[in-house]
C-alpha cells in the first residue's frame, strides 16, 4: 500500500534509500518526550559516499543535492525508527546542517535548502523547521555534507 507521503515522493522522482546503519558508537535515532532525534546523516548517490569541499572542489549545484540526499537519508531513519510509518511525523522542527567548506566559502545557508525544501515539499507546513547551516573544515568520511534533525512525532 502506498502512502500519500511516499506517493509525494514519488511525483518528486524520489525513492527513499535503506536506513544507513550507524559508523560508530551511537543510535540512529531517539524517540523521547514526543520527539525523535535523528543522528547526522550523510549524503549516498548510487551507493556512493557524496564527498568534497564547497568553495574548493565542489559546485554550489552539487552541495544542494547532498543535502537533499542527506534529507532522504533522514526521512529513511525516521521511517525505519517509526516502524515504518511516516504519518507518525507531526512536524519537522528542525534540522542542523553542516557543510564542509573551504573559508572562503559562505553559502551553506542555500547548500542547507537541499534539505529543507525537501521537508517543505513533502509534509507541506509541517515540513517547515528551524534550522543551522553551519560551515566546518571537515566531516566524517570526507562527506561533503551532514544533516539531522529533530522531529516531532504523534504517539504509536
Amino acid at each position: 500500500m502506498t502512502t500519500q507521503i511516499e506517493a509525494k515522493l514519488a511525483e518528486l522522482g524520489l525513492t527513499l534509500p535503506e536506513a544507513a546503519a550507524p559508523v560508530a558508537a551511537y543510535v540512529p535515532a531517539v524517540e523521547a518526550a514526543g520527539l525523535l532525534h535523528v543522528s547526522g546523516q550523510l549524503p549516498f548517490k548510487d551507493g556512493a559516499l557524496m564527498t568534497g569541499r564547497m568553495g574548493e572542489d565542489r559546485e554550489l549545484e552539487f552541495g544542494v543535492e547532498a543535502a537533499q540526499r542527506c534529507g532522504l537519508m533522514l526521512l529513511a531513519q525516521i521511517k525505519k525508527a517509526l516502524g515504518g510509518d511516516l504519518h507518525r511525523v507531526e512536524r519537522i522542527v528542525k534540522l542542523g546542517v553542516f557543510v564542509n567548506s573551504a573559508g572562503s566559502f559562505t553559502d551553506q545557508p542555500k547548500v542547507a535548502n537541499g534539505a529543507s525544501e525537501l521537508m517543505a515539499a513533502v509534509f507541506g507546513e509541517s515540513g517547515k523547521h528551524a534550522r543551522s547551516a553551519v560551515g566546518v573544515p571537515a566531516l566524517p568520511l570526507g562527506a561533503v555534507v551532514e544533516v539531522d534533525a529533530i522531529v516531532a512525532v504523534r504517539p504509536a
